[in-house]
């Protein structure tokens, strides 16, 4: 289970409309503090994601004795409309985290529902998260989660990997092959000094053809290298499915079956569905982009009871919304 802590910036209202803030401010010196419900729910279909995280904050400023909190879960399927929370407390408690809870369900969610869409496509080849890059350090963390939540095998944040219960996967950057000159030292040197725990995944695009550095790197590694990553850029074309055929044939031809080809670079559901469907013998792919800068889900909270009694704003229905699909988190 991922442990999510409300940062102080959340906590003290920093990150929140301003407008809660002051709604808060007046109805204290009002005394005005009622037992309300708010509902939150998803304004297009999507996995849901992010509800872990706004347990914990909810956890942290809803009065034990006086509320009652129901949810959907974590990696499930929403529809649009679908109420996915449902907060029942004195309003003062938590009506300052309506614009924390919104965007936390917001992103985390369409982080989701991408990875989701990669991992279907892929047919149960696995996937690794590489969009930690993509976005600001300060989510990246909740962005590889959000990832693994909609169906990626793995992350290569740590903090990402934290969150999820799991180890970081990687393999080595352009950069360690650089500055050591050669593909086969830094794939030495990374062998050298890595745990044994952590797969031997050589970058095999730097400097020579994809298929030829294969060969090499296995020749000097033997059965210790895990697989090969084929990250051909742009400029050169791209990763193709017969470059993954050829460096297959040519693995193979030299009794290096065990090896594994590990693809990433502009990754998509449409290029991994092309791989697939040209039968590249793929063993894992790397998607980045695709998933971190994903569209998020828009969420809406509206207050439908205030002490009980129904109402809402125009547009929508007063009092508590039907789902039978919640269950009671606390």
């Amino acid at each position: 289970m991922a442990r999510f802590e409300p940062s102080e910036a959340v906590l003290s209202g920093e990150t929140a409309d301003v407008y809660f803030a002051r709604t808060v401010e007046i109805l204290k010196k009002e005394k005005l503090n009622p037992v309300a419900t708010m509902e939150v729910f998803a304004n297009r279909a999507g996995i849901l994601c992010g509800m872990e995280e706004v347990k914990a904050l909810l956890e942290r400023v809803l009065p034990e004795d006086n509320r009652e909190v129901w949810a959907l879960a974590d990696g499930g399927p929403v529809a649009g409309k679908e109420v996915v929370l449902r907060i029942t407390a004195p309003y003062q408690s938590y009506g300052l985290y309506e614009t924390a809870i919104c965007g936390i369900l917001a992103h985390c969610s369409g982080w989701a529902t991408a990875a989701r869409e990669c991992a279907e496509t892929a047919r149960g080849i696995p996937i690794t998260s590489f969009g930690a890059r993509h976005v600001h350090p300060q989510v990246a963390g909740i962005m590889d989660y959000s990832a693994i939540v909609g169906g990626c095998n793995s992350c290569s944040s740590v903090a990402g990997a934290r969150l999820a219960g799991l180890e970081p996967a990687g393999t080595m950057p352009h950069s360690l092959i650089i500055v050591m000159g050669d593909t086969v030292t830094a794939t030495l040197a990374f062998d050298r000094y890595m745990p044994p725990e952590v797969p031997r995944i050589s970058l095999v695009d730097t400097f020579k053809d994809d298929p030829e550095e294969s060969l090499r790197v296995a020749q000097a590694l033997g059965e210790r290298l895990n697989s090969v990553r084929l990250d051909t850029p742009g400029e050169r074309g791209g990763v193709t499915a017969d470059l993954v055929k050829e460096t297959r044939a040519r693995l193979d031809l030299a009794d290096f079956n065990h090896v594994k080809i590990f693809v990433s670079g502009g990754l998509t559901p449409e290029r991994i569905r092309y791989f697939l469907d040209n039968e590249a013998p793929v063993d894992g792919f790397g998607v980045g982009s695709y998933i971190s800068g994903a569209r998020p889900i828009d969420f809406t909270a509206d207050l439908h009871e205030i002490e009980g009694k129904p109402i809402a704003k125009r547009g929508r229905i007063p009092g508590k919304t039907p789902n039978p699909r919640l269950k009671r988190v606390m």
